[in-house]
Parts: C-alpha cells; structure tokens; sequence
C-alpha cells in the first residue's frame, strides 16, 4: 500500500513539473478582426469598390451625400458580378452596436422586387420620383429609381427611434445633386 501511495506521490509531482499548472489551449489563436471578416466576402474600401462598378457599368454611380446621424466604425463596399443579378452594397456599420447597421444596396432597374403587401408608406423625392417604404419583418427598407438603378436602403428595426423613415427619404434626396 505504501509503495502505491508513494508511486501516486511521485506521478503527481512528476506530471506537475512537466505540466507546469498550464494548460494549452491553442495559444495561437487570434480573433478574426471585422476587416478581415468583411475583406474575406469581398467587401473592400469604398472607393475601390466604386472603382469596380465604374469599371464593369462603365458609369459613375450616385451614392448619397447625407448618411444616418448614427455613429459608425468601419464603411464597406463592394460590387457583386453575376449572383443574383449585379449589386453595389455599401455597408455601415457599428462594430459595437450590430443593429446600428446601415445598407444601401443598388441594382438595375426593377432589381429588387416590391410587393403591394410590404409597402408601409410612400414618398416622393426631389427628383420627382416615388420611394417605397417597405416592412420585411425584422427591417424597414426604402426603394426607389433614379437613373435607370433601384437603391434600396435597409435598416434593422431596432434602430428606427434613430433612423426614423423620414431620416430615410433626406438620405435619398440627398442623391438628387
């Protein structure tokens, strides 16, 4: 029995030395950061992005002047080719706040479809033309043309005592320059 105990007693002293009291747990694993996690999609700087969709439409592209009277850490945008019909999304977004976030999507013409039972509300803009104001559920979009594109800003309801649907229809006016 004592040589048990004492065999227990070195085993213990001898994994302690060798363990250290550590354990490893992959030390050299890092966090993606929200940069690289975006970069990863696709998702590159606005400019570059625009860049591409000059490149590909061979025309400047309209994007609004004004933006939400949110705060935002990081705007990404990028150009999607060929899925699902062609799109320019630009991203804001808060890093700190995952509701705060703020799309503008644009398409061809009739790119996005409207259904009669999702308009909430609709606006016109300086440029005459009509915005729809449509609930998907979980969000509030705002479509409208200009140019022969359909833009399509979307946010989260969780931010609408922010971003209130007429904040939406400034930020699309302000397109018309």
């Amino acid at each position: 029995m004592n040589k048990f105990i004492l065999l227990l007693l070195m085993s213990t002293i001898i994994c302690g030395a060798l363990f250290n009291g550590k354990v490893d747990a992959n030390s050299h694993f890092q966090p993606r950061t929200i940069e690289e996690s975006y970069l990863e999609i696709g998702y590159k700087s606005v400019g570059e992005a625009l860049k591409d969709y000059k490149y590909h439409y061979k025309k400047e592209l309209q994007l609004p002047l004004r933006v939400p009277p949110v705060v935002y850490t990081h705007v990404f945008a990028r150009t999607i080719e060929g899925y699902r019909g062609d799109l320019f999304e630009m991203q804001f977004i808060n890093e700190k706040s995952y509701g705060d976030n703020f799309l503008i999507s644009v398409a061809p013409k009739d790119g996005f479809e409207i259904l009669d039972k999702e308009v909430i509300n609709e606006f016109k803009l300086k440029g005459g033309d009509t915005a729809y104001l449509l609930d998907y559920g979980r969000g509030i979009i705002l479509i409208f043309e200009k140019d022969n594109l359909q833009y399509r800003f979307s946010i989260d309801k969780r931010i609408l005592e922010k971003i209130t649907p007429e904040i939406l229809v400034q930020i699309a006016n302000s397109i018309y320059y």
